[in-house]
């Protein structure tokens, strides 16, 4: 299956984790070692702007200072990022927005890996922020089957760019969201201490 048709499906789930976690739960630690949940959030809060507007084929840059120079987490920002996540996932879902090439961060990329990126962000942090607060999460087997391909082929790049930790060994037998969480550096029975 197209990555277009499987945005709405990842972003509601992951709005729904994100819906889920409760004012008191901010300064948990996630499973993603730099960032507590509020920065994790911020994070998410930073690019999503910049993440729908590549699906127009539009530059937007985020502001001039650094990602963790602004806090994006007034207010309600579970409200926020839950809203924030549709609407990136409604403008990837049109199958204009997978073709060619697209700007983001200064740069044109294909759009298929920016759009591949975006889906193996909803579901890595969707799980980062579930394990964070307690939740179970569980995304449909599609969407996992795409993420998962996209991580394989996208994992030695993320490890060079530092995006991504040391691979994790994961069972071949193991789930296939471990198996995705294990490329991207990430230990699956992670537990908040």
């Amino acid at each position: 299956m197209h990555g277009h048709h499987l945005m709405t499906r990842a972003a509601a789930t992951t709005a729904k984790v994100v819906s889920a976690i409760e004012p008191g739960q901010l300064a948990a630690p996630t499973p993603c070692a730099e960032y507590d949940v509020r920065s994790l959030i911020n994070h998410l809060l930073f690019w999503g702007p910049s993440l729908e507007a590549a699906a127009r084929k539009e530059a937007l840059m985020p502001p001039a200072a650094a990602e963790n120079d602004i806090d994006l987490t007034t207010g309600d920002c579970t409200v926020d990022l839950a809203t924030q996540l549709r609407q990136t996932a409604d403008a990837w879902s049109d199958p204009a927005a997978w073709e060619g090439l697209t700007p983001l961060g200064g740069q044109n990329s294909p759009a298929p890996l920016i759009g591949g990126m975006i889906l193996v962000e909803f579901v890595v942090h969707g799980w980062d922020l579930a394990r964070a607060t307690g939740q179970d999460v569980s995304y449909d087997d599609e969407v996992l089957d795409f993420v998962h391909t996209e991580t394989v082929g996208h994992a030695p790049f993320g490890r060079e760019m530092g995006l991504y930790g040391p691979e994790v060994p994961v069972p071949s037998t193991a789930a296939l969201l471990d198996r995705t969480l294990g490329l991207t550096g990430r230990n699956p029975h992670w537990t908040r201490a």
